[in-house]
């Protein structure tokens, strides 16, 4: 993969070439974005994957649903429908998406909707009876069709933008100077114990204006089945399969894994197959399956109840105080503007 990524190095400077021009028609105007009269919050990426989207989505739905209809538009990634849904009691992850069904499911005060189109979809959300007060806008970042009020950049703490290369040499999905149009740098995956010097450090090497904020991973207590629940510190030390079908398992399983669990990893945003299940029933061979909670949407019910387990895990700040006034503050005086 590596040597195929140094072949096709002279491609890279044509990618960023296109969506060097491409940004700078927006920039400029030429190309025209449309805004709305709502808070829209964008949460994204400059690489392809891997930084933790899903639980900072979490995090702002947490933070915001007590005060705000919240609303999620995805584009629903690999679903089997097209055009605007907005999930009801009959959306699966296959016609929505494994990252919105999951959002569906786990939150019951919020509205979710997938749209390719983000500004049909935002334009079809405020044409509801009960519209939102508040869109959140997951991987959206290169989508500049649409102008959000609010943009959250996410890069993650082993794999920082600035040492990375455009696609195909690397995976930036655009030139790094797209930071520029961030109003919030996060840093996900960070160690627990993630100094204030070592902070600073990276900040120093992001080389941005923008406030940076530090986020690790919190895994749950718990992993979760249909019918029970186990303690984690009981099913690390179990014999067990740990099953991922997401951009980079690794921190997943380091976590849960002891000397004589055996791990089998799927593309991201994987569609199981009957095949796929007979593998991993027979690695199984009988002991539990613990897969990510992602994965577990769409391995449900297609695998034995007793069997499957998820691991839940939220996005948590070094220091969420700055964070937290600064999104409710931009929601609150762009309410109040409307």
């Amino acid at each position: 993969m590596n040597f195929l990524r140094k072949i096709l190095f002279p491609l890279a400077f044509l990618y960023w070439l296109i969506t060097f021009i491409r940004n700078w028609l927006y920039d400029k105007g030429i190309f025209k974005s449309s805004s709305f009269n709502i808070p829209i919050i964008a949460v994204g990426n400059l690489s392809v994957g891997g930084t933790g989207k899903t639980p900072q989505i979490e995090y702002l739905i947490r933070l915001l649903s007590e005060n705000y209809k919240v609303a999620v538009l995805s584009r629903g990634y690999k679903r089997s429908t097209e055009g605007f849904i907005l999930a009801d009691e009959k959306a699966t992850a296959s016609s929505i998406g494994d990252e919105p069904f999951q959002f569906y499911s786990k939150f019951s005060n919020i509205q979710v909707a997938v749209d390719a189109n983000r500004k049909n979809g935002i334009e079809n959300l405020l044409q509801l009876s009960n519209k939102p007060d508040v869109i959140l806008l997951d991987d959206a970042y290169q989508h500049r069709k649409v102008k959000a009020g609010f943009y959250i950049l996410l890069t993650a703490y082993d794999d920082l933008f600035c040492d990375d290369y455009i696609l195909p040499f690397g995976n930036l999905r655009e030139p790094s100077s797209g930071k520029k149009r961030a109003d919030m740098i996060i840093v996900t995956k960070c160690p627990n114990d993630l100094s204030e010097i070592a902070q600073q450090k990276i900040r120093e090497k992001l080389k941005v204006k923008q406030q940076v904020f530090f986020t690790t991973i919190q895994y749950d207590d718990f992993v979760f089945g249909n019918d029970s629940q186990l303690l984690v510190s009981e099913i690390q030390s179990e014999s067990k399969v740990l099953v991922a079908g997401i951009a980079k398992p690794k921190l997943f399983f380091d976590f849960l894994k002891n000397e004589t669990d055996e791990t089998l990893v799927f593309p991201d945003h994987h569609h199981f197959s009957k095949q796929d299940c007979e593998q991993i029933l027979a690695k199984a061979n009988g002991r539990k399956i613990i897969t990510t909670e992602k994965d577990f949407v769409r391995l449900n019910g297609l695998l034995p109840k007793a069997q499957l387990f998820y691991l839940p895990i939220k996005s948590k700040f070094l220091n969420s105080k700055n964070i937290d006034k600064t999104i409710i503050d931009y929601v609150g005086q762009s309410t109040r503007n409307r």
